[in-house]
């Protein structure tokens, strides 16, 4: 048994240093070399002394935390709800299928939605407020991120909530607590690791969004994604775009550590 395990092992091994791990091996000696091809330390030494590459980091932050909190704000309830339905596998398939969509055409059916002579502001002249300027503003660029990573948060917290043993919720109510006192005290913490693949899912490729950054945010959003995007394609300082590259498999490293699940004694919690 043990023998056919790894013959059956063996192309996932070779895809994953194939696709993974040689990729990245090459990502990070390219950051070693300056324009001119000389091995040097002077990318990071720019990355890590320039206030704009800091201020790029921060964005890359900042709007990747706010599409996740967004995203999970609206997937709890929502994934919560769909426990609760009887035809959620009908509902689960509904929320899936934007996914199938490619990205590409999604963002350009939001800039058909959101431009000034769309359907958004075709609405808000029917109400009488005018066309107002919506595409290439924060706020469309969230929509949108949001509306991407939406079923990649639902789908584990609501794996999760519907993994939960009902008996667990019986046993509170039994014992007198309340609706509020059940989901703070039973449902929410046995939902926690749904809640952090959730957060892993979405906050992970935030980090590098370049595609909306240049179609919904009109480049008003600049984050590491799109620094990586114009080193490699523009100024073709590829060992750059690969250190920035460095910096953000790091940056989604701790991530992974962060919300992973803990052990302790050799069990998890």
């Amino acid at each position: 048994m043990t023998k056919m395990r790894r013959f059956y092992a063996i192309p996932y091994v070779f895809w994953l240093l194939l696709f993974v791990i040689a990729p990245v091996l090459l990502i990070v000696y390219q950051s070693f070399f300056d324009m001119d091809g000389n091995f040097s330390l002077v990318n990071y030494q720019s990355y890590l002394g320039s206030g704009k590459y800091l201020i790029m980091t921060l964005n890359s932050v900042w709007y990747a935390f706010l599409i996740t909190l967004i995203t999970l704000v609206i997937s709890y309830p929502t994934a919560y709800f769909l426990t609760k339905l009887r035809h959620k596998d009908l509902w689960l398939l509904l929320i899936i299928l934007p996914t199938w969509v490619n990205l590409l055409l999604k963002a350009y059916a939001f800039i058909g939605i959101f431009g000034i002579h769309g359907s958004v502001n075709h609405f808000l002249e029917i109400m009488g407020v005018g066309p107002k300027q919506i595409l290439f503003t924060d706020f469309s660029f969230l929509t949108v991120a949001v509306y991407i990573e939406l079923p990649f948060m639902i789908m584990p917290i609501f794996n999760a909530l519907e993994e939960m043993n009902p008996s667990l919720i019986s046993a509170s109510r039994d014992l007198g607590a309340n609706s509020y006192e059940t989901f703070r005290r039973v449902i929410l913490p046995l939902s926690l690791n749904g809640v952090k693949s959730g957060v892993q899912a979405v906050f992970i490729p935030s980090l590098s969004l370049f595609m909306l950054t240049r179609l919904i945010g009109g480049n008003r959003v600049i984050t590491l994604g799109t620094a990586i995007e114009q080193h490699f394609l523009v100024t073709q300082n590829w060992g750059m775009g690969s250190t920035i590259g460095v910096i953000l498999i790091i940056a989604m490293f701790l991530v992974m550590l962060l919300t992973g699940e803990k052990k302790k004694g050799g069990q998890r919690k």
